[in-house]
């Protein structure tokens, strides 16, 4: 397994000796090389994204390096190996495409239509199993990374999961600069556990001013989540599945099974022409058309309202912990700027599907 670190992206090695500073618990190896976890390293979180030159990723940051992200996380905070093992099983069940799948089901606001699989996938998995039971540790203790309010919680606190794909994707996505590792590491040595409103543990910052760095980063973030070349990117390679699938030339077990490549593979060389053409003309395209009308139905167009991905994070005062918002005005009218924020009502590309 040391040849799987050795192999990665030093900016993701870097970025990994960060989150867990003594570097990856020896007891996540295993965990890791598991077939179930390797089968997600080959799914992109850039949910298709990737796939057309509308963006221009970094690089690419795999669903298996975002888990192995959230459970450093956890283990740094809490040294506790079943939430750390949950955190690393959260995104088990992932699809091909991730979230792609999600606006398939029509779950474009929350985002967990997949979730449901992971016990299964877990319980069905020999070598889990076998290494769970050496570790005396029982399924129903990492098959719910909900269980743990410093694995997961309800936005707009702070999670390690949402701590983590904010730091990554500012790290990868579309050539834009967020963050240096440099100031992720000083955003990072500032976290502690707080007691948040309900006396329930939550991640939060030491010092107001570093929290109000992390809230000035995720303004140029945030947004991205929402914009409508991210949502309409999102939501084609969905039709696109779908009408595959309805047409017989995909299963809901290829999701599982097949790698995107294997996957976009098909696609391309889909025996229905008006499929693959249009898959080839999303690749190749770089341009998205936006506006308050309805366009024209010559055009391929949505209107969606995406899952607004933020967080109020809490600050160690002398009268406790405090939500940033409460404190800062910097970061409380960053805050409301983002919520009132709304891209056009309709986004299309120049051809139909």
């Amino acid at each position: 397994m040391n040849n799987y670190i050795k192999n990665l992206n030093p900016i993701i090695k870097n970025y990994f000796n960060i989150l867990s500073p003594n570097g990856i618990p020896d007891f996540i190896y295993e965990y890791i090389n598991t077939k179930e976890m390797q089968r997600i390293g080959r799914i992109s979180v850039s949910c298709g994204t990737n796939y057309t030159k509308i963006f221009n990723h970094k690089f690419n940051y795999t669903n298996l390096e975002h888990s192995i992200g959230v459970a450093l996380i956890i283990w740094n905070f809490t040294k506790d190996r079943k939430q750390a093992l949950s955190g690393l099983f959260h995104d088990i069940a992932t699809p091909t495409f991730k979230h792609c799948i999600d606006f398939m089901n029509n779950d474009h606001e929350k985002q967990e239509s997949t979730e449901e699989l992971t016990t299964e996938i877990i319980s069905n998995s020999k070598e889990i199993m076998s290494l769970l039971n050496r570790d005396g540790i029982k399924l129903e203790e990492v098959n719910n990374y909900k269980l743990y309010p410093i694995a997961d919680n309800d936005t707009p606190k702070l999670s390690s999961d949402r701590m983590e794909y904010t730091f990554s994707n500012g790290l990868f996505f579309n050539s834009k600069d967020v963050w240096s590792l440099n100031e992720i590491k000083e955003i990072y040595y500032d976290i502690t556990i707080l007691k948040n409103e309900e006396g329930i543990d939550e991640l939060g910052f030491k010092t107001k001013e570093i929290a109000e760095k992390y809230i000035a980063f995720c303004r140029k973030i945030w947004p991205f989540w929402i914009e409508n070349d991210d949502v309409i990117s999102m939501q084609f390679i969905a039709d696109v599945v779908r009408k595959m699938s309805d047409e017989g030339y995909i299963t809901k077990k290829d999701l599982y099974t097949l790698s995107e490549d294997e996957v976009i593979e098909k696609i391309e060389n889909c025996e229905d022409k008006h499929i693959s053409e249009c898959f080839k003309k999303f690749e190749s395209t770089d341009t998205i058309y936006e506006t308050d009308e309805k366009p024209s139905s010559d055009y391929y167009s949505v209107s969606i309202k995406a899952k607004r991905r933020y967080n109020i994070p809490l600050v160690q005062t002398e009268l406790g912990a405090k939500r940033i918002n409460e404190i800062s005005d910097s970061a409380k009218n960053i805050i409301n700027d983002y919520l009132q924020y709304n891209p056009k009502k309709y986004v299309s590309f120049d051809f139909n599907f």
